[in-house]
């Protein structure tokens, strides 16, 4: 089995590059949204996310490619990216002032205890979604150098013509020598509208066959891959690790250019209680996390931190065990901040992926 080759640091403009829809998130809190009349806005994007967080917690130099529109959202969306330290490509689009196109809109709350968070979409007529091959001139941003480039199941679902720019953007990357990564983020309310999980499942299967890291839980492998696994909401515990290494080893049989599958394990116990662990295959070999009880104060994004914290390991040239563990503990503390996007620092991180504690620091 073929390790990861990763292109020296001094020979890149870009640690990582992620190609992906850039949304705002509109949330409520723990308010249903028939009864909120506040929202806090957070800049996201399932790709976007893990620049962010490479970029604020980690210090890597980080790149995004997406859409951008010029009108006000899109210059608080542009001001955010630029905040957080991420470097941005962005194909251009004008606003006709009635229709768009559009940023997109995620609505997304909080949920409490018993009640479940919930989400929906307004992406009509979104400007990402309009992005096809030929958007961005990979040849001149790869010949910069970039080290990682990285997209998801998020955009895939967007158009017909995202998968096949993700499949675009992968062969460059690979010409160019950086490693490729892809986060399932299985959504069945955007596949639904994209074609249902028949066409997930062949529009997946057809990106992932470029990808060398594969990232995703139980629901994304079966649902995005079409692979057999667990049932999904089955009664034992979704902290085994053992049903998710032969799932593991699945995707590498029929895609045998991965090198590396991750994915989170998740107990909820109710909103705001989780059971959470990790677990890595490469080379052959399989690694676990710890599990950590969480006390959940925004689940949206912990997932999105575990891919940048096992991506910076890897980068850095950590053992793949700790690369785990500093992708479960990042995924963890993003738990514990409001919005998408990680607030811990890398000290932070480090500790507790040492087995650190919550005590207080004086």
């Amino acid at each position: 089995m073929a390790r990861l080759e990763i292109m020296p640091a001094d020979r890149a403009a870009h640690d990582f590059l992620a190609l992906g829809a850039l949304v705002t998130r509109l949330d409520p809190g723990i308010v249903p949204f028939e009864r909120a009349d506040r929202y806090d806005l957070h800049v996201s994007g399932g790709e976007y996310n893990v620049a962010a967080n490479l970029a604020s917690c980690f210090g890597r130099r980080a790149a995004i490619a997406s859409a951008m529109v010029d009108y006000p959202i899109g210059r608080r969306v542009e001001n955010a990216v630029r905040a957080v330290g991420v470097d941005s490509y962005y194909k251009r689009f004008a606003h006709d002032g009635v229709r768009g196109p559009n940023m997109a809109t995620v609505w997304s709350d909080r949920g409490q205890g018993v009640r479940a968070p919930v989400v929906f979409y307004n992406r009509a007529n979104e400007a990402a979604a309009l992005l096809a091959p030929g958007a961005f001139d990979w040849k001149e941003i790869f010949a910069r150098g970039v080290r990682w480039f990285h997209s998801g199941g998020i955009f895939a679902a967007l158009s017909p013509t995202t998968p096949a720019l993700v499949i675009e953007a992968m062969k460059a990357a690979k010409a160019a020598g950086a490693v490729t990564s892809f986060d399932l983020n299985f959504r069945a309310k955007l596949w639904a509208a994209a074609g249902g999980e028949g066409k997930a499942v062949e529009t997946l299967r057809e990106i992932v066959r470029h990808v060398d890291v594969l990232v995703g839980n139980e629901e994304d492998l079966q649902k995005g891959l079409g692979l057999k696994g667990p049932e999904v909401g089955h009664k034992g515990s979704k902290l085994d690790p053992a049903a998710f290494f032969g799932m593991m080893e699945s995707v590498a049989r029929d895609f045998p250019g991965v090198k590396a599958v991750a994915t989170t394990l998740r107990e909820v116990h109710s909103t705001n209680r989780h059971s959470w662990g990790a677990v890595l295959w490469m080379g052959g070999e399989s690694w676990t996390s710890p599990t950590a009880e969480l006390d959940v104060y925004d689940r949206v994004g912990g997932g999105d931190g575990f891919a940048a914290g096992l991506i910076y390991g890897l980068l850095s040239g950590r053992a793949p065990e700790e690369a785990l563990r500093l992708g479960w503990a990042h995924g963890a503390l993003v738990t514990t901040f409001p919005g998408d996007t990680s607030m811990a620092t890398l000290d932070q991180v480090e500790a507790f992926a040492k087995g650190g504690s919550a005590r207080i620091q004086r």
